[in-house]
C-alpha cells in the first residue's frame, strides 16, 4: 500500500513545482523572443519537458490528496 507523503517531502514537490514554474516561464520568453530558430525551438522543447514536470509533479499532489489521512495522526 502506497504512503501518503510527509510534510517534508509535500514541501519539497511544492518547492519543485516552482522552480519548474519558474523555468517554464524563462523558456517562453527566449522561445518567443530568442535571437536563432535553433534558440527559439531548443527553448520551446525544454518548456515543454519543464511543463511535463510541473504536470508529474502536480499529479503527485493530487494522488497524495485522495491518500492522505483526514484527521492527524
Amino acid at each position: 500500500m502506497i504512503q501518503p507523503m510527509t510534510a517534508k517531502e509535500l514541501e519539497y514537490v511544492v518547492d519543485c513545482m516552482s522552480n519548474e514554474d519558474l523555468q517554464i516561464k524563462q523558456c517562453a520568453v527566449v522561445a518567443l523572443e530568442g535571437t536563432t530558430p535553433s534558440l527559439r525551438n531548443l527553448c520551446t522543447q525544454m518548456l515543454q519537458t519543464h511543463q511535463h514536470h510541473y504536470d508529474s509533479l502536480l499529479h503527485a499532489l493530487q494522488h497524495h490528496q485522495q491518500i492522505a489521512p483526514t484527521q492527524p495522526q
